[in-house]
């Protein structure tokens, strides 16, 4: 059986969708001939893999307290913020400081970068909802405006997948047939695909997917794998279409499905006692995923403009060795982040609430 709260192999998981992530945005600064693989060019489909393991994982966390009538949903928004919001203000903060100083040293500030008209909706979490004048600050904090809107629109999601519990093959091809649906509609009617919308519909980017995640946990409830040689198989199966479709450039829908197809078996493979991507060093990646895709832009922005100053390079473009320091070095500086900011703080917003909760009854008698 499984932790309660803890699926390791899709822990592990998030590491592997912010190194895509990660991938998209450094491979241009490599000063390599040709265009980017496909495979690379898809990266921002690691979003989308997010997306979808946040409503499997929040449904596997929270499922029997809401079936029982115990989900508290002031208690549920804390846990969330503070899993999200100190390492997105931290950022926030230290992009704001970044561009106050490059300016003063006399160097070239995007405009777009210190758009002060922007910062109230990214104070507040809402730069996703197309309350943002510009993709300001620290541009991938777009998606963590998404995951916010997930949050407070979760007792839906969760009400549309109990509802269908006892059908979950029909939850599933209903979140599946929405999101090739939504897809479709939205690339017709915006004039560009819904996979790449950030503060322009970032909001609605992360519905189909989450709903995806909500009626793939019902499945995955409702038939416990039974046989770990085709949970491991189905593990490999929908590990490879991922890339596969990747590279020869198919829709993102059929993608994002067959991401939702890894994240199913991932946990299939987990609930048969499998150990598939469950050893602690991958865990620990999986861990400072959040910090990897948060401190990414910010490290890009430092390094590249150092290493071009050094090197004297007019084009922002990258030797392959210095290319590859500055890729994994968003490694060891995710870790300091997490554990210096992401964590801690975390761990400090939620002792506030049981102290809270503590002070709260006796305030009551009294």
């Amino acid at each position: 059986m499984t932790d309660a709260q803890h699926i390791r192999p899709l822990t592990s998981l998030r590491f592997f969708a912010a190194f895509w992530v990660v991938l998209f945005h450094y491979w241009p600064k490599l000063d390599v001939g040709g265009a980017a693989p496909l495979v690379v060019e898809k990266g921002y489909l690691g979003v989308e893999a997010f997306f979808v393991l946040s409503g499997f994982i929040l449904c596997h966390v929270y499922r029997t307290s809401l079936e029982d009538g115990r989900f508290r949903y002031g208690s549920f928004l804390w846990n969330r913020l503070a899993r999200i919001y100190p390492l997105h203000l931290a950022t926030l903060l230290g992009m704001i400081a970044l561009g106050v100083v490059a300016g003063l040293a006399g160097f070239a500030v995007d405009s777009n970068l210190l758009s002060w008209e922007s910062l109230p909706a990214n104070l507040l979490l809402l730069q996703a909802w197309g309350l943002a004048p510009e993709a300001a600050f620290n541009h991938p904090s777009w998606s963590i405006s998404a995951e916010w809107f997930a949050y407070l629109t979760f007792p839906v999601f969760a009400w549309a997948a109990l509802a269908l519990k006892d059908r979950p093959l029909t939850a599933v091809g209903a979140a599946a047939v929405f999101l090739v649906g939504i897809y479709a509609a939205f690339e017709v009617l915006a004039g560009f695909p819904l996979t790449q919308a950030t503060i322009a519909w970032g909001a609605l980017r992360i519905v189909p997917c989450f709903a995806l995640g909500c009626a793939l946990h019902a499945l995955w409830r409702a038939r416990p794998a039974q046989n770990r040689a085709m949970a491991l198989a189905g593990a490999l199966v929908s590990g490879a279409l991922a890339p596969i479709f990747s590279a020869m450039g198919a829709p993102d829908a059929a993608i994002v499905l067959a991401l939702g197809s890894l994240i199913f078996f991932l946990a299939r493979t987990a609930q048969s006692g499998a150990h598939v991507l469950s050893s602690a060093p991958l865990v620990y990646l999986g861990e400072i995923s959040y910090s990897v895709y948060m401190i990414c832009v910010p490290w890009k922005i430092v390094f590249v403009n150092a290493a071009s100053k050094i090197l004297q390079l007019n084009d922002e473009r990258l030797p392959l060795a210095v290319w590859i320091v500055f890729l994994i070095g968003v490694v060891p500086l995710a870790a300091l982040s997490y554990h210096l900011i992401e964590k801690p703080a975390r761990e400090r917003m939620k002792l506030w609430a049981d102290l809270w909760m503590v002070r709260r009854p006796s305030a009551a008698r009294a």
